[in-house]
């Protein structure tokens, strides 16, 4: 049976009922609203709950785990070590060898960019006109080249130009080495129905060379310094009567759309 009080408490749930379901669209939202802000903490509070455990299992790391890497860490830092007493030993070996046999420290390149600002359309592929002088500390014979490999040499400097004469050209001679048979010869004019590429002449008679072989400055003459690259093997045969071998090269550099240089200033000995 229900007391008194329990029909007044269902009187005033069945009245509340009847009101809020009669309150205007407007009023009753705002009314949801307000009710669900009271509860909006609580279910605020369990989410933060939950994100803050998540990240605490994905901090946590097994003790076992961060000994392995501690250890790796550590033999990772050995070796490290041992290399830099090698490279430190060596370094002392080869300043005493270059003691010994008289041999000159080489010094980093100094490299000056410049842009090819005139072609001679009558000598295309022969020389250019680099926008570098006198002023600029540019002289005769300092070598001139791209980040592909080997462009020419100065041959004539003004106050604010200079002239550089290409590789290939009659007046461009160059000492070149093949670096993986280690003979020398001088890579002088331009094939005259291909500019790309360049005779590799007065190499010996015993000169096997294969396609694809690298070419390079062999330091020889005074110009050039040792290590430039000059192209690659495309060919060779023996000449002047079987007493020399003459080989053609393909140059690294595009001389045929050269926009910008770098002239190199100072050289490794």
């Amino acid at each position: 049976m229900l007391k008194r009080p329990h029909y007044i408490a269902l009187g005033v749930v069945a009245l509340l009922t009847l009101v809020i379901l009669n309150l205007p669209g407007h009023t009753a939202a705002r009314l949801k609203l307000a009710v669900g802000s009271l509860f909006l903490p609580l279910f605020g509070f369990t989410s933060s709950a939950h994100q803050i455990a998540d990240k605490a299992g994905d901090v946590v790391t097994p003790r076992s785990e961060l000994l392995k890497e501690n250890d790796a860490l550590r033999r990772e830092i050995q070796d490290l070590r041992t290399q830099a007493l090698q490279a430190g030993e060596m370094a002392r070996e080869n300043a005493q060898f270059r003691r010994l046999y008289g041999w000159q420290q080489r010094v980093p390149w100094t490299l000056k960019p410049a842009n090819v600002v005139l072609r001679d359309p009558a000598n295309w592929w022969r020389s250019v006109e680099i926008d570098l002088g006198s002023r600029d500390g540019i002289r005769t014979n300092l070598a001139v080249l791209t980040l592909d490999g080997l462009v020419g040499r100065v041959s004539s400097v003004g106050l604010t130009r200079s002239q550089v004469v290409l590789v290939g050209d009659p007046n461009c001679k160059v000492a070149a080495l093949v670096e993986e048979t280690g003979d020398t010869g001088v890579a002088g004019n331009a094939d005259p129905l291909d500019s790309s590429l360049v005779t590799l002449g007065f190499l010996s008679k015993n000169a096997a060379l294969k396609p694809g072989e690298n070419v390079v400055t062999s330091g020889l003459g005074g110009v050039f310094p040792k290590g430039i690259p000059i192209g690659k093997v495309v060919d060779s045969r023996l000449v002047d009567y079987g007493l020399y071998t003459e080989a053609r090269v393909r140059l690294s550099a595009n001389l045929g759309s050269l926009e910008q240089v770098c002239v190199l200033l100072s050289t490794s000995k």
